[in-house]
């Protein structure tokens, strides 16, 4: 008789897929990754998310895929597409986003 084990995870079903997180502080309350529905963490989600403002304080970004075996910190491509996006648009960048940009921008990497 053979039992069965299985276990929850907090990886999406879908197979070969990109997902981004974003580590938010909250002042004296910590850091916490910041939760999202399974198809709101792609990586056009995220951006999006903090152009508009929906993170207090973003520290980091997160992207893994588990079926490819990668995960690794995006923060730095991140902030460089919140810089080009907004010169894009011909905007100012968010106030809640400079520390983010200004910490990271410098640390791209090429892929």
């Amino acid at each position: 008789m053979s039992k069965s084990i299985w276990t929850l995870s907090i990886v999406p079903n879908e197979h070969n897929r990109e997902v981004y997180l974003v580590v938010d502080d909250f002042g004296s309350l910590g850091r916490a990754w910041r939760g999202s529905g399974v198809g709101d963490t792609g990586l056009e989600t995220v951006v999006r998310d903090l152009l508009e403002g929906q993170y207090c304080n973003p520290v980091r970004v997160a992207g893994f895929n588990v079926a490819e075996g990668w995960c690794r910190d995006v923060s730095a491509e991140v902030a460089h597409e919140l810089q080009k996006r907004c010169s894009d648009q011909m905007r100012e960048l968010p106030s809640f986003l400079q520390e983010f940009v200004h910490r990271h921008a410098g640390k791209a990497t090429a892929r």
